[in-house]
């Protein structure tokens, strides 16, 4: 069985044949001449990345950035995995998720930016996005985007049902969900969805996790508001109150946002852009509300996703791609090209901004919903915890809450089964994994 020792020395092994292949006998950093200009190459999936890029080229002609699509966030982890492992072919620079980063930091495989000055940066940022990227000590990335959650809603469906308020409550939820099955809507989709799972149980006060170093616990089966999500679940699923069948971001459920059969996303800050980008139909139907509380006395908040920017160990343009991490993520030149474009913010200096929080929009009825999501941002528990390898704990969820789903088990039996496969896999990664009491 692998040690947690050799798979830190596993990981430094492979950035450090990629470092040899990428750096051969030249320099460690090169931001390139005017007769030479280097090439970063960057691999994300936001697209408002591009309009940064062109400005970062024009405020530093000696470098150019090649963006590449290389999958979105799961698929782009896999593609850098195995670049790592082959020795070649990895970007300079790579969008990660802040879940994701602690295993990316655990393979050794992102510099520290810390030697860049980014350290410096501490307080610019959020707590949330901050304590991700330094996650291990040093500054592992940089934020780009926040998603502290929110309820996405359409008003046209919620008032066809005759659901005047949105609901700030689990039981106001259920009651809605209720209203909405009348008129042959629901209210959400998707049970088998783990980030959405984690961020309510998140926002609830939970905590299913507990990691420092090699030990970690996971209590996902015990922890009482966890428990409680999970009666919740198996409620909405059992009265029919929630698409099983449906999943994000297929061709069915951008139909169902489109034609109003689903009437809410509760997901992170993001999804503004992403609705009106993918559900141009949708415009002044939609609103946001804060993301539903468990009771009436709790007001706290979870995040769903949010990225930041990382500059891979082994790049030999180390410093050309901080350059660049650094104008996307700092630069108020390169926030305000994403934040104009609908992207949710990762700094509080834009969400102290008066002209930001007040910004109406027509797709949202012209409400204010920016300020909406930035109150959320200021609720996000600083409780919670990713697992170490969080993004292989992600795509196990689906293969035993989606039996839940279906009715071949309960919600509670497939958190069970998940937890054990993840105890499982965590101790033969040399971790010394438990499960909480």
């Amino acid at each position: 069985m692998k040690s947690f020792r050799t798979i830190m020395a596993a990981g430094l092994a492979a950035t450090t044949v990629l470092s040899m292949a990428a750096c051969g006998s030249g320099t460690s950093s090169d931001e390139g001449t005017a007769d030479n200009p280097v090439t970063i190459n960057v691999w994300a999936w936001e697209p408002t990345l591009t309009p940064v890029a062109k400005a970062f080229e024009k405020k530093y002609p000696n470098i150019k950035v090649k963006i590449t699509n290389a999958g979105t966030a799961q698929k782009q982890y896999t593609a850098i995995n195995n670049a790592l492992q082959a020795g070649k072919g990895a970007p300079d620079v790579a969008q990660i998720e802040y879940f994701a980063v602690p295993q990316f930091v655990l393979q050794n495989s992102l510099k520290d930016l810390s030697e860049f000055g980014a350290d410096k940066f501490d307080g610019y940022y959020t707590p949330g996005p901050w304590a991700s990227v330094t996650y291990g000590g040093g500054v592992h990335a940089l934020p780009i985007d926040s998603g502290p959650d929110a309820m996405f809603y359409n008003k046209e469906t919620f008032d066809k049902a005759g659901v005047t308020e949105a609901p700030k409550t689990w039981d106001e939820f259920y009651e809605a969900a209720k209203k909405l099955r009348a008129i042959g809507a629901y209210i959400t989709c998707e049970p088998a969805n783990i980030a959405v799972t984690e961020a309510w149980i998140w926002a609830a006060g939970g905590k299913a996790v507990t990691a420092d170093g090699e030990n970690v616990t996971i209590n996902y089966v015990n922890d009482p508001i966890a428990q409680q999500y999970y009666v919740f679940m198996q409620k909405l699923i059992d009265e029919d109150l929630i698409d099983t069948k449906l999943t994000m971001w297929s061709e069915e459920w951008y139909k169902a946002l489109e034609d109003g059969s689903l009437a809410t996303i509760t997901t992170g800050a993001w999804m503004a852009a992403m609705l009106k980008d993918g559900v141009p139909t949708g415009a002044g139907k939609w609103r946001v509300a804060g993301l539903p509380q468990i009771d009436a006395n709790t007001d706290g908040n979870g995040e769903d996703g949010g990225s930041s920017l990382a500059v891979l160990e082994g790049s030999d343009k180390a410093s050309a791609a901080y350059k660049f991490v650094e104008f996307a993520a700092h630069d108020r030149e390169g926030v305000k090209i994403r934040i104009d474009k609908g992207q949710f913010p990762a700094d509080t200096e834009t969400m102290s901004d008066e002209q930001f929080l007040t910004k109406t929009d027509s797709y949202f009825g012209d409400q204010k919903y920016q300020d909406v999501l930035v109150e959320g941002a200021k609720k996000v528990g600083t409780q919670w915890q990713f697992l170490p390898y969080e993004v292989d704990a992600r795509t196990r969820f689906g293969d035993y809450i989606g039996k839940a789903s279906s009715g071949e088990i309960t919600y509670q039996e497939g958190i069970e089964q998940w937890q054990e496969s993840l105890i499982q896999y965590g101790n033969g990664q040399g971790f010394k994994v438990t499960a909480g009491q």
